[in-house]
C-alpha cells in the first residue's frame, strides 16, 4: 500500500505498525511524491492525508481518478466536517479516518477496503487517441471503432486503468481471468489474446500503443523498451 502522510513522526510510527501487520508499504512526505509513485507502480490500497505541501491529498486523488485508477483511497483528515466529507467522497475517496485516529481501526478500515472488490468506475478511459467506453464496452482509435471479443475489452480496460505500468501475465491470470490457484499457466493463452488485441489496435498505425516488455509483461503508452 502506499501512505502519503507529510507529517514526519505520524509516517513513520503508521508505516511501521502497518508492515508489522504484514503489510508491504512505501511512503511518500508530500503530494508531488505520491503522484509520482502513483503513476510508477501499482498499489491495492492508497491511504492519503488531505493536507500536503506540494499537492494536496484532494488534487492528488483527483488525478487518480481522473486516469481512471480505481485503486481504494482511504483519506486521513483532520478536515471532519460534513462538507469537507462530502467533498472528498465525491472526489473518489472510498473511506476517511478523522485525525487523531486509534491505529486499530485504521488497520479494520484498511482491510475492509482490501477485501471490497474493486468494480469499474465506468465512463471513458483514454490513451492519446484510443478511447474505451467502459459502459458501452466500445474501443475507438482515431475516430474508428474496434471490433473487440468480451475478453479483448476486459484485457484492454485493465491496461488503460493500469495506464504507463507494467501489467504481469500473473497479475492478468488473477484480476481477468480471475484465476488463482491453477496446475497449468495460462501464460499461452494470455500471449495469444496479447497479440491479438495488439493487432487490432496497432496494426497499420505509425504510433503503437501496446508494448511487450520481454519476460516482465506489457504496458498500454509510453515509448517501447
Amino acid at each position: 500500500m502506499l501512505l502519503v502522510e507529510d507529517e514526519d513522526k505520524t509516517r513513520a510510527s503508521v508505516g511501521e505498525g502497518l508492515r508489522l501487520e504484514g503489510w508491504h508499504v512505501v511512503t511518500a512526505a508530500d503530494g508531488i511524491d505520491g503522484r509520482r509513485l502513483l503513476d510508477e507502480q501499482s498499489f491495492d490500497l492508497v491511504l492519503l492525508d488531505w493536507m500536503l505541501p506540494g499537492l494536496s491529498g484532494l488534487d492528488l486523488l483527483r488525478h487518480l481518478r481522473q486516469r481512471g485508477i480505481p485503486t481504494p483511497v482511504l483519506m486521513l483528515t483532520v478536515r471532519d466536517a460534513v462538507n469537507d466529507r462530502v467533498t472528498g467522497l465525491e472526489a473518489g475517496a472510498d473511506d476517511y479516518v478523522a485525525k487523531p485516529f486509534a491505529f486499530a481501526e485504521l488497520v479494520a478500515r484498511s482491510r475492509a477496503l482490501l477485501r471490497r472488490p474493486i468494480l469499474g468506475t465506468g465512463g471513458f478511459l483514454h490513451c492519446e487517441d484510443l478511447q474505451l467506453d467502459t459502459r458501452a464496452r466500445v474501443a475507438v482509435r482515431s475516430g474508428r471503432e474496434i471490433s473487440l471479443t468480451p475478453r479483448e475489452v476486459d484485457i484492454l480496460e485493465y491496461l488503460l486503468r493500469n495506464q504507463g505500468q507494467v501489467v504481469t501475465r500473473e497479475m492478468l491470470e488473477r484480476d481477468v481471468w480471475k484465476q488463482t490457484r491453477r496446475f497449468t499457466s495460462l501464460n499461452n493463452v494470455i500471449d495469444v489474446q496479447m497479440m491479438r488485441l495488439r493487432r487490432k489496435v496497432d496494426d497499420g498505425r505509425v504510433h503503437s500503443l501496446i508494448h511487450t516488455l520481454r519476460g516482465v509483461g506489457y504496458r498500454i503508452g509510453g515509448e517501447a523498451s
